[in-house]
């Protein structure tokens, strides 16, 4: 159980999602009596007409918590915008699956109350770094929660892909790609690509390949340790490495994807009644 005084929360709501204006109504209206301050993106409460919740550059400001309205994809939008400033994010699922966001809209008023006691814990899940070595000079790129994927853009052939972890050469190979991923993102992108499926709990790094069309490379579980490079060897231009699905940088053959363990863990609010493996099977086996 986290021990603290909730004071600043921060919400995201994804204007996408039809049910959002609603949740965000119950949210303001569970806490208007409550010692809590609430803001909100200034675009979104425009948006939604709540222009009073509504401030600039929010993640500049200090919070306690986050609370992301929307999907996976929104949640792991909202540790994007914070970047290494990390913040502990809870999830309400207005989505399909929802394996991060641990709030349903049924259960919402009651897990808003054990916010308010403290009545939860902080998951620290493993956070990639990702870096591109160019003409010689690493450049930092960004983090990412659930997976750092060089893949094909446009109508781009094949890839023609070198990789190593540590010091050593792995395989030169052709595929469409390639998927660096933590545990948390072994049920995203990596899973529809026949990767397994991990435990977030898992200190480990994923690597899983992209259609390889060759029957040597298949789905490798390192350490979290290690270091993955991925060496663009094609001729192709149209080359990208994207973060979390949410930003891109373009590549050219030559170029190193690097990718590690960060520093930072993010940090994700669960609750005790909560367990992953029913999770699991609720929402893909059911």
């Amino acid at each position: 159980m986290t021990k603290c005084q909730l004071m600043q929360i921060a919400i995201y709501p994804n204007l996408d999602k039809k049910d959002v204006h609603g949740v965000v109504r119950r949210i303001v209206r569970f806490f208007s009596d409550k010692a809590v301050h609430l803001m909100m993106p200034q675009k979104e409460a425009a948006s939604l007409g709540m222009e009073e919740l509504g401030v600039q550059q929010i993640e500049q400001l200090p919070v306690d918590m986050a609370l992301s309205l929307g999907g996976d994809g929104t949640l792991l939008g909202v540790c994007q915008r914070y970047g290494a400033h990390v913040v502990p994010v809870c999830g309400v699922n207005l989505g399909t699956l929802g394996f991060m966001a641990d709030i349903e809209p049924a259960e919402l008023e009651d897990r808003l109350a054990k916010i308010l006691s403290c009545d939860y814990y902080i998951e620290k899940r493993l956070l990639l770094a990702g870096w591109l070595r160019r003409g010689g000079k690493d450049i930092f790129l960004g983090h990412a929660i659930n997976d750092v994927v060089v893949t094909k853009g446009g109508v781009a052939r094949m890839l023609y892909l070198g990789l190593s972890i540590n010091e050593t050469h792995i395989v030169d190979y052709k595929a469409d790609g390639i998927i660096v991923s933590t545990p948390t993102g072994s049920t995203a992108y990596s899973l529809s690509a026949g990767g397994p499926i991990m435990n977030p709990a898992i200190q480990a790094l994923l690597v899983t390949p992209i259609c390889a069309h060759t029957f040597n490379m298949r789905p490798l579980v390192a350490r979290d340790s290690d270091v993955v490079h991925i060496h663009i060897a094609s001729v192709h231009q149209d080359i990208l490495v994207t973060f979390d699905g949410q930003e891109s940088v373009p590549l050219l053959p030559g170029d190193e994807v690097i990718v590690r363990k960060a520093q930072e863990s993010a940090k994700i609010v669960k609750f005790e009644d909560k367990d992953y493996y029913q999770e699991l099977k609720t929402k893909l086996w059911n």
